[in-house]
């Protein structure tokens, strides 16, 4: 018993190291200027762009620079349908990334957490429910679906247990949406 509690002591110390390190990538990559001298380096390479702000569209920190980096893309580029498509596909790269660690770490950690409170077995019961897992797919499908960052619907498709195979096409598809919207907004406003 006290061994599995030192085990997941440490894996949530981990977790939350892991949680700080990106946020400290993310905010240097943003304070720096990095997609500004990336896009710089890359000029002319449309599809390189594509995918990489695509990859940053999925994360709270760095959503608004790329929504920059798309719309600026989607002046210069003739299909904004291939861009989207690129830019869905590093989406999807950004996302599988959150949500392993979503899915196969993080719920276990919380599960576990709730679990030892006292009083918190109905809570942990009510993640168990096959109606909770449905809320908790739709929500998450309608968040990545949106323009807002993904990180809070990966996590709620992590809660709803979805698998891998099913995650792949749904968070594409939906990526690719959010993206043509944004690039369509971009063509028709400036």
């Amino acid at each position: 018993m006290v061994l599995n509690y030192l085990r997941m002591r440490n894996r949530l110390i981990d977790d939350v190291v892991i949680i700080a390190l990106s946020v400290i990538v993310a905010i240097v990559i943003v304070k720096t200027g990095l997609i500004v001298k990336f896009i710089n380096l890359t000029q002319g390479i449309w599809f390189v762009n594509s995918f990489v702000a695509g990859m940053f569209f999925t994360s709270v920190f760095t959503t608004a620079p790329a929504i920059v980096m798309l719309g600026g893309i989607a002046q210069y580029s003739d299909s904004v349908i291939s861009v989207a498509l690129i830019g869905g596909l590093g989406a999807l790269c950004g996302d599988l990334i959150i949500f392993k660690f979503m899915r196969d770490r993080l719920l276990e950690d919380i599960t576990y957490i709730l679990k030892r409170e006292t009083g918190k077995e109905r809570l942990s019961s009510i993640l168990k429910l096959k109606s909770f897992r449905w809320f908790t797919f739709l929500l998450g499908v309608l968040i990545i679906a949106s323009p807002f960052p993904d990180e809070l619907g990966v996590m709620m498709l992590g809660f709803s247990r979805t698998k891998t195979s099913l995650f792949i096409p749904i968070s594409f598809v939906f990526n690719f949406l959010g993206i043509l919207a944004v690039e369509l907004v971009a063509k028709a406003i400036i």
